[in-house]
């Protein structure tokens, strides 16, 4: 593919992320193609060099997919992001990262809509949150409320220390997981304190499981 047809690629793909996404692609050395969102912008350049410290450097020299914060030491502004090495023939040829912006500067709840408005609730008594019927659903002690935000989205708003995907469906606070179960096929299912039993999908378990230390 001609270059020009490669960039006018990557400005289609990035329109399917919403306006908050910053899109980065690089090689193995510099960065090649930068698409700022509304709300984050990195002021990356094609030409500039992947330095140490940014995800972007992490995944390729780990070769593996990187999700965390960053501090504003890089770039000079806090946020989170995720870096996806890509390999042709087995050769690690680049990487691709989208830069989200760092919801969780000075707010530790979530706000969920119920029937009569919103309640504010602390990150710390957030048990888990699913997705049922295409809504969010933020599930406490004896109560839940719904969220606009999808739980991609909120992989980046919640406390990493806390907070865990291990489902498609799921993000479970590990401050509430009572018990972990074995299931069928290298899987696992949560019992949480409330009673309510998850399931740790297959794409999931070994991530759960690093992050956990099992």
């Amino acid at each position: 593919m001609e270059r020009l047809t490669v960039v006018s690629l990557l400005d289609v793909i990035g329109e399917l992320f919403s306006d908050e996404v910053s899109i980065a692609v690089s090689n193995t050395n510099e960065y090649i193609y930068y698409r700022p969102s509304k709300r984050i912008d990195l002021k990356i350049s094609p030409g500039d060099l992947v330095t140490e410290g940014t995800i972007a450097h992490k995944a390729l020299i780990t070769k593996q997919k990187v999700s965390e914060f960053n501090n504003r030491n890089v770039f000079g502004v806090p946020y989170h992001g995720m870096a996806v090495p890509f390999l042709h023939k087995g050769k690690l040829e680049g990487c691709v990262t989208a830069i989200y912006p760092a919801f969780t500067d000075g707010k530790s709840v979530v706000t969920v809509k119920t029937q009569d408005g919103w309640i504010p609730i602390p990150f710390a008594d957030v048990k888990y949150l699913e997705v049922k019927d295409r809504k969010t659903n933020v599930v406490t002690e004896g109560f839940s409320g719904t969220h606009k935000n999808s739980l991609q989205e909120f992989e980046y708003i919640l406390p990493r220390e806390s907070f865990i995907r291990c489902h498609r469906s799921f993000i479970v606070n590990v401050h509430h997981i009572k018990e972990i179960y074995p299931d069928t096929h290298s899987t696992f299912v949560l019992a949480m304190d409330n009673g309510i039993k998850i399931p740790v999908s297959q794409s999931y378990s070994s991530y759960f499981r690093k992050l956990l230390g099992f």
